[in-house]
């Protein structure tokens, strides 16, 4: 699949992983983390929370062209997917190049903006400015009539926990969203929850992360869009202990 592999051993190419200080022996827990492809409101970055929009002409093309990147990769065992329409249908043409079906985790969807679904950041710092200087510093504050980050990382770990102990071993492509797949990095990391505003995640991107015993993760690659037209690829993470 062309990923940068960045995990902190003597050689790319070993078989032994040395992650850390440890040297994790059983096979890893592997989830490919593809976020949805465009919507109406992607291209002006517009916020889409639960609003349920479909993908547009260009999200189906991002999508379809994540799914042929995937079906050329190492094998994938699972599909899991928000239940918001723009990833079902990112999960159903990934899975349908992968030869599964999708399977919906509620806890996977996006983060509910509430009163900001639909504006700019822009907007929304003109209209609402002492609420969005808040929820710009804080993960636990949140928008007018709607989630916090730190309430969605809730019901994220908690998805995060059942694809850890039902796909044991496996590899899991799971089809979500910006705050979700951001959670997820944070916590491979071993970093706080503000880190996520510091990422960038773009249309139809791939991460992944691989999840050893006794908490720890290493996380492969970070953004990777190499399979899109004029892409810059993908950015290279260092592997760390993560405390889970």
């Amino acid at each position: 699949m062309g990923r940068v592999d960045t995990t902190l051993s003597s050689s790319s190419r070993d078989s032994h992983l040395t992650l850390g200080w440890d040297n994790p022996t059983a096979d890893p827990t592997t989830t490919v983390l593809l976020r949805h492809g465009d919507t109406r409101l992607s291209p002006e970055h517009r916020f889409s929370g639960l609003r349920d929009l479909p993908l547009s002409d260009i999200g189906c093309r991002q999508a379809q062209a994540a799914a042929c990147r995937l079906a050329t990769g190492a094998p994938i065992d699972a599909v899991v997917s928000s239940p918001l329409q723009r990833a079902v249908a990112t999960a159903a043409i990934a899975a349908g190049e992968l030869g599964l079906t999708a399977v919906i985790d509620d806890d996977l969807r996006e983060t509910d903006f509430g009163d900001w679904d639909g504006f700019t950041l822009a907007e929304i710092q003109q209209r609402w400015p002492a609420a969005a200087a808040a929820w710009r510093r804080d993960p636990g504050q949140a928008p007018p009539g709607g989630e916090s980050f730190a309430d969605t990382a809730q019901r994220v770990n908690r998805a995060c926990d059942r694809l850890l102990r039902d796909h044991g071993g496996q590899t899991v492509l799971v089809v979500s969203h910006i705050t979700p797949i951001k959670i997820l990095l944070c916590r491979a990391l071993g970093v706080p929850l503000g880190t996520l505003y510091r990422l960038y995640l773009g249309s139809a991107c791939i991460n992944e992360i691989q999840w050893h015993g006794r908490g720890f993760a290493a996380v492969h690659c970070v953004n990777d869009t190499s399979h899109l037209p004029d892409s810059p690829g993908p950015s290279p993470v260092i592997s760390t202990k993560s405390a889970r």
